[in-house]
């Protein structure tokens, strides 16, 4: 019994591997040339708009890659029948939506049938972090959608804010992105807002234990203990306006000015904190370690060939 299910494992490994190997840069080149700018032209006016939408385009394709792969099930709408992972707790807050179903709007007036909604999760959290100043990494297209949307399936699989170092590992070892992808891909939370409820959990008793104690005053009087203050909005990282694509994030949990008690695990451990440390001290560093992470993420699971489809509008299966 053992050994076959080492055969399976590896033939599983070898599907997941071809797979992804059939992405490519290229891949709209003669069925859609000007597909990939078409994207960029949306999501660059979008978040000329309004900067906050990157932050949302880039959770989007964070949340689509961990349940099921990068297939753009986040995107499905829920039925009579099954509630789909957008309507699941931790999606609830999730941003970006119109401007995915615009970028495809543009595409199936021009390419038909075509573009997959999965490569716009892609291009756009790509083409929104580099527009406002953070890294841009190569994205390799050929992803087909997927057709099933599990509300259970995102809660089960999806990274909490109260883990520990350990079951972050753990849940993005499932994914097949290591101990240092899951540190870089953390960095993410340079940018972006989240609710009250969300950080009083670790400010209030006693469990802000290791935080710094004037970090926790300031932010006790943004998010108050109270009912009313549940669904303020408040910067993940506060610095140079919440809206900047850099390492402050780092700084901050190393000066134990986390907001999630899942930043703060990040320096629980000696590794962690050496890779921290090496982040906080180089921005170079940083772009070039989240750009190969997010390129490596984006092929989590992906449905390529005669997998999956290509949907014509992304909330329909």
């Amino acid at each position: 019994m053992a050994s076959s299910g080492i055969v399976f494992v590896g033939v599983a490994l070898l599907l997941v591997a071809t797979a992804s190997a059939q992405l490519s840069e290229k891949f709209y080149a003669k069925t859609c040339p000007g597909g990939v700018q078409a994207v960029a032209n949306v999501v660059t006016a979008a978040v000329r708009a309004d900067r906050r939408n990157a932050a949302g385009l880039l959770r989007l394709h964070f949340h689509d890659c961990f349940v099921r792969g990068c297939d753009a099930s986040v995107l499905l709408a829920s039925t009579r029948g099954s509630k789909a992972e957008k309507d699941a707790g931790p999606n609830l807050s999730l941003q970006g939506f119109g401007i995915i179903d615009q970028a495809k709007a543009a595409l199936e007036k021009t390419c038909p049938g075509v573009f997959s909604c999965s490569d716009i999760l892609a291009l756009a959290a790509r083409d929104a972090i580099s527009f406002i100043g953070g890294p841009k990494w190569k994205v390799p297209l050929g992803r087909r959608d997927g057709s099933v949307s599990l509300a259970s399936e995102a809660i089960s699989n999806l990274p909490g804010d109260g883990f520990t170092y350990q079951q972050l590992i753990s849940n993005f070892a499932k994914k097949g992105l290591n101990e240092a992808d899951m540190v870089v891909l953390s960095g993410a939370h340079t940018i972006g807002l989240t609710h009250c409820s969300k950080i009083t959990p670790g400010l209030y008793p006693t469990a802000a234990q290791g935080l710094n104690k004037t970090f926790v005053a300031a932010e006790r009087k943004l998010c108050p203990n109270t009912p009313s203050a549940a669904n303020k909005f408040i910067h993940i990282d506060g610095t140079n306006g919440g809206q900047t694509f850099d390492v402050n994030y780092f700084k901050n949990v190393l000066n134990h000015h986390a907001v999630f008690r899942s930043d703060a695990a990040l320096i629980s451990t000696s590794s962690g904190r050496s890779k921290v440390l090496t982040l906080a001290k180089s921005q170079p560093i940083f772009f070039s370690a989240f750009g190969a992470a997010m390129e490596k993420m984006g092929r989590v699971g992906v449905l390529t060939g005669s997998q999956g489809k290509i949907r014509t509008k992304c909330s329909v299966k």
